[in-house]
Parts: C-alpha cells; sequence; structure tokens
C-alpha cells in the first residue's frame, strides 16, 4: 500500500533529487517500508493488537495531518488545526479497526473518508455555529425549498434575496455568516431527507456484492448529479473543483479570478442549494 501522494507532499516527503545510485537506493527503501507496512497489516488482521494499531497509526499521521489542514481551509480563526488533528487521530484509529485488506481497497482513501468524518463530527458536536446563524440558514434553505418548486429551477441570488426581504449585497454577506453551517462532507448531502448512513460504511465486498446496496447507490449519486447538474455553472465548477479535484478555496480562486472570500460565498451558496435540491427530491 502506497502513500497518497499529495498525503506525501503535504508531509514534506519530497523525494530528494541526485545521481542513479541515489534514486536506486531511495526505491528500495520504499519497497522496503511498504513491504514492512503490508506485513503489519498481516498481522494486525491475524491478530489485533494494540502495539501494532499504534505503529501503523504513526506511519499513516500524516494523512492526519492532511485532512485536518483541508477541512481547516475557510474555518473561522478561533477553530485550532491542532484541535481538528486530535479529532482525526479518533477516526484514523477507527478506519485502522474497521479496514478489511481482503477487500483490495486503498487504505489511504478508506482512511481520509473516516477521518475527515471524525473531525467534522466533532465540529458539529461542539455547536460553534452561533444559534441565529442557524436560524437564518434554516429560513433561507426553505426560502430555496419554496423558490424551486414555485418556479421548477434554482433560483437566483436576486430571486432570494426577495423572498428573504433583503438585499442581494446582505444576502451575500449572509453567505459569509452561513459558511459555518456548510462544514459537510459531500456525501452527507445524498442522505438529505433521508434515514441512511454514510456511504463509506456500505462500501460493498468485491467478493459478495449486494444488489441492493448497489441499486441504492446508483440511485444516490444519479439523484446527487441531477442536483449538481441544475447549479449554476460557476457553483458547478466550485463544487467540482473543492469536492472531486481537492482544490482549496484560495486554490479556486485563483482559477476563477476572484477572492477566496467570494469562493466561500459560491460554495456556501452551492451547498444550501444542493442540499434544498436533495430533500426536494427525497
Amino acid at each position: 500500500m502506497t502513500a497518497d501522494p499529495h498525503v506525501t507532499e503535504a508531509a514534506g516527503k519530497h523525494r530528494p533529487g541526485g545521481d542513479g545510485s541515489a534514486v536506486a537506493s531511495e526505491t528500495r527503501s520504499g519497497y522496503e517500508v511498504d513491504a514492512g507496512i503490508q506485513a503489519l497489516w498481516r498481522e494486525f488482521t491475524e491478530s489485533p493488537d494494540q502495539l501494532v494499531r499504534d505503529r501503523l497509526v504513526l506511519h499513516y499521521a500524516p494523512l492526519v495531518k492532511y485532512v485536518a489542514g483541508r477541512v481547516g481551509t475557510g474555518l473561522p480563526t478561533h477553530v485550532d488545526v491542532g484541535d481538528l488533528i486530535q479529532s482525526g487521530i479518533f477516526g484514523l484509529v477507527d478506519a485502522i479497526e474497521k479496514f478489511e485488506p481482503a477487500r483490495g481497497l486503498r487504505f489511504e482513501t478508506y482512511a481520509m473518508q473516516r477521518i475527515r468524518g471524525a473531525i467534522l463530527d466533532d465540529l458539529r458536536s461542539q455547536d460553534w455555529v452561533p444559534r441565529a446563524v442557524r436560524s437564518k440558514a434554516r429560513e433561507a434553505e426553505r426560502a430555496l425549498e419554496r423558490l424551486g418548486a414555485r418556479l421548477n429551477r434554482t433560483p437566483t441570488d436576486a430571486e432570494l434575496a426577495a423572498e428573504l426581504e433583503i438585499s442581494v449585497d446582505d444576502l451575500r454577506e449572509f453567505y459569509g455568516q452561513m459558511q459555518l453551517t456548510s462544514v459537510i462532507a459531500l456525501e452527507d448531502l445524498v442522505a438529505a431527507g433521508k434515514d441512511s448512513g454514510s456511504l463509506v460504511d456500505t462500501l460493498p465486498d468485491d467478493g459478495a456484492v449486494d444488489p441492493v446496496a448497489v441499486l441504492v447507490d446508483q440511485d444516490n449519486r444519479r439523484q446527487l448529479a441531477q442536483a449538481i447538474a441544475q447549479l449554476t455553472e460557476r457553483d458547478r465548477i466550485v463544487v467540482g473543483l473543492y469536492y472531486f479535484e481537492s482544490l482549496t478555496l484560495a486554490e479556486i480562486g485563483k482559477v476563477l479570478g476572484v477572492t477566496e472570500s467570494r469562493v466561500s460565498q459560491l460554495h456556501t451558496r452551492a451547498v444550501m442549494r444542493l442540499r434544498a435540491k436533495l430533500v426536494e427530491q427525497a
């Protein structure tokens, strides 16, 4: 199992330059590390032991730092990245204990979703969003639902502002405040209005495919794709770059030629509209 290239870079493990012998030596070292990790996984799978688990945690710890950094982008300054990392460690431990190597999945991909989920769960449990902001967010979501049903399309900012009886400038400032409520994994949006769990918890076993799970997954993806397709072009770009290309808000701002603050507003608006549309479909 090889480490995620982005995580490796984030952890500062850049490949050094040099002559052929240096590269060959590094390659051998990489093979040795990979073989050692596979041996640890075999040992842990056959006989779960806390010492072996802790060695796996140490090896994959850079994943936590990477995910915490991504989640922390755009959060209020009072949210300590160190706290996010601490929450992420619990997610990593949970991922190690529940991972099944026999399924043939990459641990890094599985673990990053578990880590992200643990961080988001901890943020939600702290309820660090002001009550007034949550109330406004619910009001805006209900307005989106009403307008969507009335217009049979995604409403514009001007239409939403009129429905809320505020100006467009106030609405955009409102998006900045509601950014605090948009800490959500994209897969969580799929479950909007449903009593289903995380998609991570329903990953199919390649050796025993559940037809019902496959149909549910396909239906979830279809609904999400339909909801995304109804967004404005700029909102679709923001969702695609943030969730599927893993760009930060600052990086998306450079692509679109706007400020990071404006991208944050666009992201919040897109999440609200997706949630409203998926609730409507459900």
